[in-house]
């Protein structure tokens, strides 16, 4: 990476206060997979006393839950690589390109991959994961003086808007009623529809209010021209590790540079998908997307070799993903454990805040109390398997509506994400670059939201 800096104006408050932030986490923060194993430790620690549970015990919630990711880590990986693949199609690129050229400002670049990153992320959070940090590094290549780490941290913190989105796991997971009973000690028994969920009245406030605010605080970050990390356009451009492809001579070498076996493929594929969405709606999961995006690289890059080019590409992207996420697995296992007295970790933290909770603030201690917990349970479903069971009853004796009790624990798992590496892998993993070079700016986003999401559910 290629720094260049120049002189600039005495840097604004928020500036200064990004900057203090980065300093200390460049400076303190280790390499995500430390940073799992230093919470891994953490937790160890912390359940023995609080659950009363021997530490083989403990070790043996940590190896029990440790394998329990490993269809969503294969999903996770899945989604890194077919996005690359759909990205660095030449079409696709140009598509990015053409979007790009909207920003002709360091400023400009921070707000537009902000807004589109949110967007993305409130129709499917795998889909916008993928697409804000394709499109940060195609904004980096094209917009001279944009800092690079704040571009990406940008990218990724439309990630805070998904669980209020429609691919949230909380409402899609009360909209279907299924298991609804269980999974809130019998505080629900009926599907509570999105109507009262995603389109309420606190939840849509939330996400317009950051829609507008986030960017605005983003741009403000962007730091003085002389602090500026610029990253050089030509290592960006991948052009060179494009596949060349020779005249074909023999039989199988004509099959690999043959556009019809792609286009076969393609129809087959694409069948399945138009048929999903006119039986199903736009209900996308993490499985139909993954299947648009490798379906849409097939189409996009004409022959199996320069496809196979390209998924080889963005394998290289997955290691962090593979290695990781069976660590946080395990540390799920850990938190949700519970000992002779019934209590685990996690259920501790959530009763704590409903012993200090009134019919006013029960809400937003909900949501602080999900944000805790997601920092070491950093799945929407392990965050609803945990909390519902404490927070829906308690949030149905206090008089609080259900739904509201429900979207506060979804918009507090979302929240923490912003300083939790777990989350941040694709993005990182496709940008090159370290969860220390984004988290500073994180921080202060985090903040940001925060008022906004504690105001919301103190007043509406």
């Amino acid at each position: 990476m290629t720094i260049t800096t120049s002189a600039s104006p005495t840097p604004t408050l928020l500036q200064r206060v990004s900057s203090f932030f980065t300093h200390v986490v460049q400076r303190y923060l280790p390499d995500p997979f430390l940073f799992a194993a230093i919470l891994t430790f953490v937790v160890f620690l912390i359940t023995i006393p609080v659950t009363n549970q021997s530490p083989l015990q403990v070790v043996d919630a940590f190896a029990g839950g440790f394998w329990n990711l490993l269809a969503f880590a294969m999903q996770m990986a899945m989604v890194v690589v077919t996005g690359h693949a759909m990205a660095s199609a030449p079409v696709s690129k140009r598509f990015l390109a053409n979007l790009a050229g909207y920003a002709t400002t360091p400023t400009q670049a921070i707000m537009i991959v902000t807004f589109i990153s949110a967007v993305a992320c409130l129709i499917n959070w795998g889909f916008g994961l993928v697409v804000g940090a394709i499109f940060a590094k195609e904004l980096a290549a094209r917009v001279r003086g944009v800092d690079y780490r704040l571009l990406i941290a940008s990218a990724y913190t439309g990630f805070l808007f998904w669980h209020g989105g429609l691919s949230g796991s909380v409402p899609l997971s009360l909209a279907t009623g299924i298991g609804l009973s269980e999974a809130t000690s019998g505080a629900l028994t009926e599907a509570v529809p999105t109507s009262e969920t995603i389109f309420s009245v606190v939840n849509m406030t939330i996400v317009g209010v950051m829609l507008i605010v986030i960017p605005l605080v983003n741009k403000a970050m962007h730091p003085s021209a002389e602090n500026t990390f610029v990253i050089d356009p030509s290592l960006l451009d991948d052009s060179e590790n494009q596949v060349q492809e020779a005249t074909p001579t023999t039989p199988a070498e004509r099959l690999e540079q043959s556009v019809w076996v792609n286009r076969a493929l393609a129809l087959l594929g694409f069948s399945y998908i138009i048929s999903y969405f006119i039986d199903n709606g736009f209900a996308l999961n993490l499985n139909i997307v993954n299947f648009v995006f490798l379906f849409t690289a097939i189409l996009l890059h004409g022959t199996p070799k320069r496809l196979l080019h390209a998924i080889a590409q963005g394998t290289k992207n997955t290691s962090g993903i593979l290695l990781q996420f069976p660590f946080y697995a395990g540390i799920m296992g850990m938190m949700v454990a519970t000992g002779p007295n019934g209590v685990s970790v996690a259920g501790a933290v959530s009763d704590w805040f409903v012993a200090i909770s009134n019919e006013t603030t029960f809400p937003m201690f909900t949501f602080l109390s999900a944000g805790i917990v997601n920092f070491f349970v950093p799945s929407g479903g392990g965050q609803w398997a945990v909390q519902a069971p404490i927070m829906m009853p308690a949030g149905l004796e206090l008089g609080v509506p259900a739904a509201k009790t429900a979207m506060a624990i979804a918009w507090g798992d979302a929240w923490t994400n912003m300083i939790q590496p777990f989350w941040a892998l694709p993005a990182l993993s496709i940008a090159g670059l370290n969860a220390k070079d984004i988290m500073g700016y994180c921080i202060v986003t985090l903040f940001a939201s925060g008022v906004i999401i504690c105001t919301a559910f103190l007043f509406l």
